[in-house]
């Protein structure tokens, strides 16, 4: 059984996350401090995070970025309806999705698999995806650049596996959504930006002038031909 950390500090949100977790067939830890949560995540090792950004004290970027520098535990962060901000700073250290409150319940249990399922894909036959020095071992969920390891979160993997797949091809960012989550949820596409920051920024020789990830301004992304 997989087990859920959920960092919530309005209670009834928190026993409401918990109980539809536990009918969908997960173990659930509760914890309402980002201090807190951090010796939780530590000590149990969750399978993945559920993350309020809006905590008293140290709040849930700090908590996240805390995370981000021991751990690859898939995080969904949770932010009060307008804070654009906080949701893509959330993403650009290295969330993995997030949802907005009021949210569904319901929606929650279905983006927790989503990334579950990202996490975990393994394909049944091997598929390595090579342009000049990068090079994507798709089953062992492995990207390297020329000997160097690069670390990636699986949404941001799995993102630069459904551009690498088809180079050439323009993507709009509802499509990369799509292709992520395998199911169309409502959510913001501008979201995708900050993964693709991410991906830039590790795979990239200069950022800034990105010989990969090309965009395609108005539009999306595509992965750079051969």
């Amino acid at each position: 059984m997989k087990t859920i950390l959920v960092v919530e500090d309005e209670p009834a949100i928190a026993h409401l996350v918990r109980d539809y977790l536990e009918q969908a067939g997960f173990a659930v830890l509760v914890t309402r401090d980002g201090n807190e949560a951090l010796r939780r995540a530590q000590a149990t090792l969750p399978d993945l995070v559920v993350l309020d950004l809006g905590l008293p004290g140290r709040d849930g970027l700090d908590v996240t970025r805390e995370l981000r520098r021991s751990s690859d535990v898939p995080i969904i962060v949770v932010t009060a309806r307008g804070e654009e901000t906080d949701r893509i700073v959330g993403l650009e250290l290295g969330a993995d999705d997030y949802v907005t409150k009021p949210f569904s319940p319901k929606e929650l249990v279905a983006r927790v698999r989503a990334v579950f399922r990202r996490s975990e894909t393994r394909q049944e036959t091997a598929e390595t995806i090579r342009a000049a020095d990068l090079e994507i071992d798709v089953p062992r969920m492995r990207v390297t650049i020329g000997e160097r390891l690069v670390d990636l979160t699986a949404t941001e993997f799995q993102l630069l596996v459904a551009l690498a797949r088809e180079p050439g091809r323009v993507f709009t960012r509802s499509q990369l959504l799509d292709a992520l989550h395998g199911v169309a949820f409502e959510s913001y596409e501008r979201a995708i930006d900050a993964h693709i920051k991410n991906i830039r920024r590790k795979v990239e020789p200069s950022p800034g002038a990105p010989r990969y990830i090309q965009t395609v301004y108005g539009v999306g992304y595509r992965f750079a031909e051969s």
